[in-house]
């Protein structure tokens, strides 16, 4: 046997005695491991850049993840994974992929950054990167993404509380965010807007034919918004899994077709939707709805509990 295949094989014990479901401690991963705590944590640290605990904690989120993307309970995955309270795990949970718990859903990313690309390959298999991406911290874009679909969620909420005067009084008649979309000076309208400029680009990624205006009552819109928020996160996901930005899609949808940057895409809707949401916000006040700002900060301190807007 090569001194590469033993190391290989030194390796997966290493990671066999960590993720065994009765190593809870250090001591009983060594254990397992016939070797000492200390010399443990550095041999297995100096090989994947990742302490014994830090990487069962987070190959169990990412389990936890799967299970919740597959209609798993939150406390059952919350005490599978070793925490002591629903609280506590979906802290941890939110801090680590950008997300609650309540936002995973089928198709959601399950693998968490990682220095060594090690991840769970479902149901209880490691899978190990050749070429592993080096991630340095939070995910910027699926809290963006998050953000926004959670905060228009949220404006809908409002909204359904209106009169249907306040829901279609036109606030701003002269408001148009971009040409081809036409006026948006109401509640309602720009509300159809956020949730129908996600119907059209997904259907433009997944080749889809454009989808027909759906209903705008605030009813209608919490229904189709629930349904494309899930398949929004989802797709950004896979595409940040496949490191796949940089690909182009032909839209035949436009006339004549034209071709975009996936990248762009996402960004293009993240920066209208914000403004989009603001002008909601400004049109709630004026019919005496507090809406808060909107600010991403707020929304991570109300995820992490009110410890500060870092994740």
């Amino acid at each position: 046997m090569s001194e590469a295949d033993s190391g290989r094989d030194r390796l997966r014990e290493l990671l066999d005695a960590v993720l065994d479901e009765d190593s809870t401690t250090l001591a009983d991963m060594a254990g397992r491991a016939f070797s000492s705590p200390f010399h443990f944590t550095r041999t297995l640290s100096r090989q994947t850049g990742e302490s014994p605990v830090a990487l069962r904690r987070r190959v169990l989120l990412e389990r936890a993840a799967w299970q919740i993307g597959r209609g798993g309970s939150v406390t059952e995955a919350a005490f599978g994974a070793g925490y002591g309270s629903v609280e506590g795990f979906t802290r941890a949970f939110t801090r680590t992929f950008g997300r609650p718990p309540s936002a995973t859903g089928p198709g959601s990313a399950t693998w968490a950054p990682a220095p060594n690309g090690i991840h769970l390959h479902p149901p209880v298999h490691l899978w190990v990167e050749q070429n592993p991406r080096r991630h340095t911290g939070m995910d910027v874009t699926a809290l963006q993404v998050h953000h926004d679909v959670e905060d228009t969620a949220a404006l809908i909420d409002l909204a359904a509380g209106l009169t249907e005067e306040q829901y279609r009084h036109e606030w701003f008649p002269d408001l148009t965010v971009l040409s081809w979309d036409g006026p948006e000076g109401s509640i309602a309208a720009c509300l159809h807007r956020l949730v129908h400029t996600k119907e059209v680009w997904l259907a433009s990624v997944e080749g889809g034919d454009l989808p027909a205006p759906g209903g705008d009552t605030a009813g209608e819109l919490r229904e189709r918004h629930a349904r494309v928020a899930r398949r929004w996160v989802a797709t950004t996901a896979d595409i940040d899994r496949r490191g796949a930005w940089g690909d182009r899609i032909v839209d035949a949808i436009c006339d004549p077709p034209e071709s975009f940057l996936l990248g762009g895409i996402i960004a293009h809707v993240l920066t209208f939707a914000g403004h989009r949401r603001q002008m909601v916000r400004h049109m709630l006040r004026a019919c005496g709805s507090g809406a808060g700002h909107g600010d991403p900060l707020e929304w991570l301190q109300d995820r992490n509990g009110g410890r500060g807007g870092t994740p």
